[in-house]
């Protein structure tokens, strides 16, 4: 009986102590097949491994679908991890084929990424000059394809710091009641995670937190900290002192997990109950005070302190940023190292790509005209070879140059504002076929390489409207100082919507922009505020400093309609009572951007977010000054100006006109309903006059 017990007990301790976590290449952000196109074509994945994971153990299963056309048993798959080839095999005659590796320590970078790429060689025909450009050349990798991490905390107390401790949260927690510092604490955590592509981040205030959120970030000052959290702070800050603050423990749970089975190649999900160890991590950014507080969410905005601070702890005496951008500090040429392209050797044959990827707000102002130079070098040109180079711009070619025997090539096109977008993908293409004499023996001679130091982006002339639009979004605040400001009734429902907003001010390769937090009641008190800084505002529909923005495209504080001018028919009505966000952008009375965001309905935290999320992404449109979306992801975007017919506001309207406005078309109906009635009721009396008439 003791034997079967110390059995049970090791069981349990080990199930506690390990478990698998199953992570598909899906739910790490490739949502889609990954193909591999051309006779000898690559594909690599980055992931990176958080410490919670222990590699040792763990393993990477890949699926791949190979076209039907290819001759299977003389076409090749090669598997990479990091630098080290690990596996390569034959094509077999399954339709769906799966490669297993386990993974090491070894396998993991510095800065824990795997790096994990296919190569293949295939073929179709017995002539390969003829394979190089058939169409059914290619093998795409299955999105279901997955790492299985073994979850330890065996080192979880050894392995987890304040470096690398964001790579695991998943929430920001704020005080029922947030003040200003705490509103500007929950932004600068919010944008910290997302720039860990946590892809979900929730916003909770403390007393609404899921029991399932166990890993996250808590804000607020040691005074304003819930006994129950504050007793797990073991580093007390002294007055005008900040703190960074990691707490560590190991709970076990009861949880339903969920386990992939490969039935026939297809991963099936299979539920269990299992007893689980899970590591509990809270970040606390807190002070002893709010002049420690401040220099904490100040050292939260460097990401220098952060990614070197490689302790359970840090007590911030001084923390230093540049709160304020000036015009001096120009932008207006990129290396595409700077924009963090690599100098990728490519050889081979057919085509041979790099692609790197740029947004407007990497410049100081939206550019108009971007010159695209390319610097690259290549193996020369033998006679009767044939070699291109092409220049695609988020996949449009640009232009298109012969090779020669020179070995150097320096090119250049520029671009203008209606072909590049608020993202960007740039590829630059080799591409090259020997002469047919000599093309069995010439698959490996071509090889090329972009300069990426020397090749750069150069905005020529900055984009200049009378009016602003979301296009201009966020780099028209990239200038000067900038001010958010909130409705005090309203600033717990905009924390989430205000990190998006820290985030995308900073999402370019010279993040520095650190704006000041304010009431609006106190902004309202000093109306040069509103003229001489950027304004973002947070507000209540109601809020009085609505009235203090007369060059706004929409009043949101009056109803409105807005209505399609090509049918004339209600596109949006601010009566209409789902929880809508709604955003507008303008040039202020001194020319200074300008960006109001209000919400309606009773959810007012995700409609607050979903405007703030729905104006940073791609959009179709140059000139969209006002978005309105709702909480299901709707999306409209306008053009509003004062001389648009498309917008009414319907509150001045007399409740007479309002009547008419709104049954209209039923009075009429009526009307021409008794015109019939009285026609047919007539013609009855005429006809029953003529009977008598004639009898």
């Amino acid at each position: 009986m003791k034997r079967f017990l110390t059995l049970l007990a090791f069981i349990l301790f080990t199930t506690a102590t390990y478990s698998q976590t199953i992570m598909s290449f899906k739910a790490m952000g490739h949502n889609d097949d990954e193909p591999i196109f051309g006779m000898s074509g690559a594909t690599s994945f980055y992931f990176k491994i958080t410490p919670q994971y222990e590699i040792n153990g763990s393993k990477l299963v890949i699926y791949f679908e190979p076209s039907q056309a290819l001759i299977r048993d003389r076409s090749y798959i090669n598997l990479f991890v990091g630098t080290k080839p690990v596996y390569s095999g034959r094509l077999t005659k399954d339709s769906i084929q799966k490669i297993i590796f386990p993974l090491s320590k070894a396998d993991i970078s510095a800065d824990n990424y795997l790096k994990i790429t296919v190569k293949t060689l295939l073929t179709i025909t017995d002539d390969q000059c003829r394979d190089l450009d058939n169409p059914a050349m290619w093998l795409k990798i299955k999105n279901y394809s997955y790492l299985s991490l073994v979850k330890s905390s065996k080192n979880f107390f050894n392995n987890i710091n304040i470096s690398n401790c964001f790579d695991s949260k998943t929430a920001v927690v704020y005080g029922s009641n947030p003040t200003l510092h705490d509103l500007k604490a929950v932004a600068w955590a919010y944008s910290r995670l997302k720039k860990t592509q946590t892809k979900n981040i929730g916003v909770y205030e403390v007393d609404k937190l899921p029991d399932s959120v166990r890993n996250y970030i808590m804000v607020g000052t040691m005074a304003t900290l819930p006994q129950d959290k504050k007793s797990l702070v073991k580093v007390t800050p002294q007055s005008n002192q900040g703190l960074l603050y990691l707490h560590k423990a190991v709970t076990t749970v009861t949880d339903t997990v969920t386990r992939m089975v490969d039935v026939r190649g297809r991963l099936t999900p299979v539920k269990s109950v299992s007893l689980e160890s899970v590591p509990t991590e809270i970040l606390f950014v807190t002070g002893g005070d709010d002049a420690g507080y401040e220099k904490t969410i100040t050292a939260l905005g460097n990401m220098n302190v952060l990614n070197s601070t490689f302790g359970d702890y840090l007590l911030v005496n001084k923390a230093q940023n540049t709160f304020f951008k000036t015009i001096d500090e120009n932008r207006s040429k990129l290396s595409l190292k700077q924009i963090g392209g690599v100098s990728d050797f490519l050889s081979g044959i057919g085509s041979l790509k790099s692609a790197f990827n740029f947004k407007n707000s990497d410049f100081s102002f939206t550019p108009k005209e971007v010159e695209i130079r390319i610097v690259a070098n290549y193996s020369s040109l033998n006679p009767g070879d044939r070699g291109f180079f092409n220049i695609y711009l988020n996949g449009l070619l640009l232009s298109s140059e012969k090779l020669d025997a020179s070995g150097k090539l320096n090119t250049s096109v520029t671009i203008n504002r209606y072909q590049h977008h608020k993202y960007n993908t740039l590829e630059a293409e080799f591409r090259f076929y020997p002469n047919n004499g000599n093309c069995k023996n010439s698959f490996t001679n071509f090889f090329a390489e972009v300069d990426v130091d020397k090749s750069y982006l150069e905005s020529k002339n900055p984009f200049i409207t009378s009016d602003l639009s979301f296009y201009q979004y966020p780099e028209a605040f990239n200038s000067g100082t900038t001010r958010i400001v909130v409705s005090k009734p309203y600033a717990k429902y905009a924390a989430g919507a205000m990190g998006e907003i820290i985030y995308e001010l900073n999402n370019n390769i010279n993040a520095n922009n650190f704006p000041e937090f304010i009431y609006s009641d106190d902004i309202a008190k000093t109306p040069s505020e509103l003229k001489k800084n950027n304004i973002i505002a947070l507000l209540a529909k109601d809020d009085p400093l609505m009235n203090e923005f007369p060059d706004a495209p929409i009043k949101f504080n009056r109803n409105f309609r807005l209505y399609n001018t090509d049918n004339n028919t209600i596109v949006y009505s601010l009566a209409d009572t789902t929880s809508n966000g709604l955003a507008q952008i303008f040039y202020g009375r001194s020319n200074n951007a300008t960006l109001v965001l209000t919400a309606t309905g009773k959810h007012l935290a995700d409609a607050f977010l979903a405007a703030s999320k729905s104006i940073t992404e791609q959009l179709s449109t140059l000139s969209s000054n006002v978005c309105i979306s709702d909480v299901n992801n709707n999306k409209y975007l306008f053009n509003i100006n004062k001389s648009s017919d498309n917008l009414e506001y319907i509150d001045t309207k007399s409740a007479l006109t309002r009547f008419w406005d709104n049954y209209n078309l039923y009075i009429l109906l009526g009307i021409l309903v008794l015109i019939l009635l009285s026609f047919l009721y007539i013609r009855s009396k005429v006809q029953k006059s003529q009977e008598l008439f004639n009898d």
